[in-house]
């Protein structure tokens, strides 16, 4: 029996997932949880063979989450389940330690079919995703500049920006300006927006 744990902020999208592979007589949904802060403690407390979770949960992201429980417990395997088929998210799966990046748009038995080969060993990842992470290319943003744009997403100001992350006004500045020029736009606004689309953030 492969035993899953599910992560998705919709409770209607979980409850669907669930019903499809509850169907299977070789799968067990162990859990389901709403947020990225809670996947770490419900696969401590019911040892899932498989995690499948979706991107964008409130808390955590299913990607921080990914690594958090890839650390704790190597032994579950985590396949990325999203809405949004986002380049740059395939390669930050990846290196959070996921094996699988499937879109929820997938007919349902390619869902099931994806948990039973992650169970197995194998790596399975969405061939459209694959040849358009290929084509984009890996992130250009520096582990600085991807933390200074993130927390300039919600309108922070320089000094917000530079108070949060301990660093100084002319330093957030630089990563401003080099992660504007990185992603081609105008303005910091529109930089941010070019790097949530290419799944750089």
């Amino acid at each position: 029996m492969i035993r899953v744990l599910l992560a998705d902020d919709q409770a209607m999208v979980r409850g669907a997932l669930a019903t499809v592979l509850g169907l299977e007589t070789d799968i067990e949904v162990v859990a389901q949880v709403g947020t990225g802060d809670e996947v770490l403690q419900r696969a401590q407390e019911t040892a899932p063979d498989v995690a499948l979770l979706d991107v964008q949960m409130p808390g955590k992201d299913g990607l921080e989450a990914a690594a958090e429980l890839h650390g704790a417990l190597p032994s579950c395997r985590i396949i990325i389940c999203t809405t949004f088929g986002r380049p740059g998210y395939l390669s930050r799966a990846m290196a959070a330690g996921a094996a699988g990046f499937v879109v929820k748009d997938a007919p349902p038995e390619q869902l099931v079919d994806a948990v039973r080969r992650v169970h197995s060993g194998l790596r399975v990842v969405d061939p459209a995703l694959a040849a358009e992470s290929l084509a984009t290319g890996a992130s250009p943003l520096t582990g600085r500049e991807h933390d200074v744009l993130k927390a300039a997403k919600d309108g922070s100001t320089v000094a917000d920006i530079a108070g949060a992350l301990h660093l100084s006004e002319g330093t957030v500045r630089n990563h401003l300006s080099a992660a504007i020029g990185k992603t081609g736009a105008r303005t910091r606004a529109e930089a941010v927006r070019l790097a949530e689309e290419h799944g750089w953030l």
